[in-house]
């Protein structure tokens, strides 16, 4: 059997050591009323390094039982909200301190009294 590899996100993280919970969701077709409805379940992921961050888009993939509940072991990060968010600003901090006047290298005179 192939290995079962899902997308979700990160819904829980930082409670447990090298374990986050990730979010799948689906849509289903509703038989009698035709309506789409999304149906979602939670899995325990193995997070080796301790890197995912909540709301981080992730692909994980089925491996053997790491604990009583914990079948599953993080593949690779799709989209990181949280750490775009920091190179953001990062980047535009690295702007300013670049774009700011150089100070003048001549002191002023003190006020005369």
């Amino acid at each position: 059997m192939p290995p079962a590899t899902f997308t979700g996100i990160v819904t829980k993280c930082g409670v447990m050591n090298k374990t986050v919970t990730v979010t799948v969701s689906r849509m289903v077709t509703h038989k009698k009323t035709g309506k789409e409805l999304q149906r979602s379940k939670k899995y325990l992921t193995h997070d080796e390094t301790n890197t995912l961050r909540l709301d981080d888009h992730v692909l994980i993939r089925n491996c053997r039982p790491l604990s009583a509940r914990k079948r599953f072991t993080l593949e690779r990060i799709i989209k990181s909200p949280e750490t775009e968010r920091e190179e953001a600003h990062r980047r535009f901090a690295e702007q300013a301190h670049a774009h700011a006047p150089a100070e003048s290298q001549t002191q002023s005179a003190p006020p005369a009294s």
